[in-house]
């Protein structure tokens, strides 16, 4: 098995969770706590380190605030104090394959994730740089939970499927050789998401949308839990919902906690690991 995958299950096993933990920083918020980012940062992560399968750290966040050495910082926190619980980079990078080979080592030697996001649409030749680290996870676009995504990627191609369909058939069947290829499939779009079980079989799936965006947990489940595996298959990502829990308030951490719980809870009331 990829080694970003096992270290994945098995960080689901040991802390019975399904729950990754998106880091989106927001300095607007952090700075009515009177808390330097990489202090927020460590304390966020402390927090829900026990009930998480994985961490998410969103490189625009961090780009944005030039806060580059943070995320390398952060990112190497957690591989030394939680060495079990594997980090997604959530880039989603896609361009020629002569840029993405950049794109990769920047995610993969420079930052040190153990998986990233990244864009399909240019073809395979684009995801190859990335899926050629075979010890790593590629985690794949297929079907976004943004409201906007019904305006491409539902379109019907001429052979009868959906433009998802196609790249969930194509990273099944075609793009997952060193199998290291994942999903992204937004909670927003159960019925999606059953399609794309359908296609994928046991295939993880990176799983945005719950929380801030609206999506359902019981109805995520249903779509997407493996059928045929030990494995549940999903990682089920909330930021916002959790991170920003306790809002301005000096129990921020305490509150991202009790998110975490929250959702998890909710979460092994369908489905116990």
């Amino acid at each position: 098995m990829n080694k970003f995958i096992n270290k994945l299950y098995q960080a689901q096993a040991q802390n019975k969770s399904l729950v990754c933990v998106g880091l989106d920083p927001n300095m607007g918020n952090i700075n009515t706590l009177g808390l330097d980012l990489f202090s927020w940062l460590v304390n966020i992560v402390d927090a829900v380190s026990n009930h998480v399968c994985a961490f998410k750290p969103q490189i625009a966040h961090f780009s944005a605030l030039s806060a580059e050495n943070e995320l390398k910082n952060i990112i190497a926190y957690i591989h030394e104090k939680y060495p079990d619980i594997p980090i997604i980079l959530d880039a989603k990078r896609g361009d020629i394959g002569s840029t993405a080979q950049q794109y990769a080592i920047e995610a993969f030697e420079k930052y040190q994730a153990d998986a990233v996001t990244v864009n399909p649409y240019l073809g395979q030749d684009s995801l190859q740089p990335f899926l050629d680290y075979a010890d790593k996870g590629v985690i794949a676009l297929c079907k976004t939970s943004n409201a906007g995504s019904n305006e491409f990627q539902n379109l019907t191609l001429e052979n009868g499927k959906t433009l998802f369909e196609q790249v969930a058939d194509n990273a099944a069947n075609k793009w997952n050789a060193n199998k290291n290829l994942l999903l992204v499939v937004g909670a927003t779009y159960p019925q999606e998401l059953e399609k794309i079980r359908s296609i994928v079989g046991d295939m993880p799936l990176l799983i945005p949308g719950i929380g801030a965006q609206g999506g359902d947990i019981e109805a995520t489940l249903k779509a997407g839990l493996n059928e045929n595996s030990k494995q549940s298959g999903l990682i089920i990502s909330s930021s916002r919902g959790i991170i920003y829990a306790g809002k301005y308030q000096d129990d921020f951490a305490d509150k991202a906690k009790e998110a975490c719980l929250d959702l998890n809870q909710q979460i092994n009331d369908f489905w116990s690991i």
